[in-house]
């Protein structure tokens, strides 16, 4: 039985489209510019039709044509935009906001509006709902109406789904108005009173541990021999008049994951795409993590191929939407698509269980 299709913009090392994938869709066409991610893409879904380009160069036609379908086809169209111009660094660090980047969220608008999909997922940082995002925002917004949908924006922390990461992105989910499907977001899983306990990075990455420190997992330079002063579930507060150790900084001085430290039996705090030599979150251990724990973290199968160096790795690791937040959102959508008479029953419609925070590729 036939697979919903879905077009994916701005792919990256394919996160969020594998775990759609997993839910019952298929991928019919990927939009990826960077090299090195696009070869990921290939190591992991050698049967995806890619286009290498940038998105402001391709027309909606074009993108429809590599997938074989036509407007009104797709089932989603569904993508990240770039993050950067809208993350908490910018506000910290000063920057103008004239990148350029800001208005690729209004190119995959535009997609949306002319390939005409069933639904669409977009998902960016928390940024793009707030000071630096808010306008345009607002843009994609009316422009989203004027094309005929119903969305909902949220924030999510994917803790609350299973994935042992504090992380929060913004999602914006929508179906086309003739659908008459409501936009809603599945429930959480995970947290306070009745629902499970926040799945933690002991529990994802401990049996990964080797008990071994390699000289070139251990920080350098001038702050990264501190490391091994804090605690587990502690940061550089730990090293000020007002936490527990010598008062070497002061209070809020630094970020907030400057020499920030996993505790085992706590879920890990984000994993950024393009950390600094002092930024955690850093293993119990007084190390770096390395790149089968950052999966582990982002809930990728220990199977995924990842091309390039480890700080290639590691950021495509970091931009990525995690695998099994994909698959609940994915699964939510395809239950609502089928509930409403405009899929049919496919393969990935039951909820898949997972070992070690694990999942088949399929």
């Amino acid at each position: 039985m036939s697979r919903p299709p879905v077009v994916s913009l701005f792919t990256g090392a394919g996160g969020l489209d594998g775990g759609l994938e997993l839910a019952g869709f298929s991928v019919k066409v990927a939009v990826e510019v960077d090299p090195i991610r696009v070869e990921t893409l290939r190591l992991n879904k050698p049967h995806w039709k890619i286009l290498q380009c940038k998105i402001e160069e391709l027309t909606t036609e074009d993108i429809l044509s590599a997938a074989s379908l036509t407007v009104k086809e797709p089932a989603l169209v569904v993508g990240g935009s770039p993050c950067q111009p809208f993350s908490k660094s910018v506000l910290w660090k000063g920057k103008r906001r004239d990148d350029p980047r800001v208005y690729l969220v209004i190119e995959f608008v535009r997609v949306v509006s002319e390939a005409q999909p069933l639904g669409f997922i977009l998902e960016n940082v928390p940024g793009l709902a707030g000071r630096l995002g808010g306008s345009i925002l607002n843009e994609a917004k009316k422009m989203l109406h004027g094309a005929g949908y119903r969305f909902e924006v949220k924030r999510l922390n994917a803790a609350d789904y299973g994935v042992p990461q504090k992380r929060q992105r913004v999602f914006i989910l929508g179906f086309r108005r003739d659908l008459n499907i409501e936009p809603t977001f599945p429930k959480k899983t995970h947290g306070s009173g009745t629902l499970r306990p926040w799945v933690t990075a002991g529990q994802a990455i401990g049996e990964l541990d080797d008990g071994f420190v390699h000289e070139d997992e251990v920080p350098k330079g001038k702050w990264g021999h501190l490391l091994k002063l804090i605690p587990p579930g502690k940061n550089y507060l730990w090293l000020t008049d007002k936490g527990g150790g010598p008062a070497i900084f002061r209070w809020r001085s630094r970020y907030w994951n400057f020499l920030l430290k996993l505790h085992p039996d706590l879920p890990s705090w984000t994993i950024q795409a393009r950390p600094g030599p002092y930024t955690g979150p850093f293993h119990w251990r007084s190390r770096k993590l390395r790149i089968q724990e950052v999966k582990r973290l982002q809930t990728f199968p220990d199977s995924w191929r990842l091309a390039g160096s480890r700080n290639q790795q590691w950021a495509q690791l970091g931009d990525a939407t995690p695998f099994w937040l994909s698959y609940l959102i994915g699964r939510h959508l395809m239950i609502k698509l089928s509930q409403a008479g405009w899929v049919t029953s496919v393969r990935g419609y039951e909820a898949v269980s997972y070992t070690h925070l694990t999942l088949p590729t399929n």
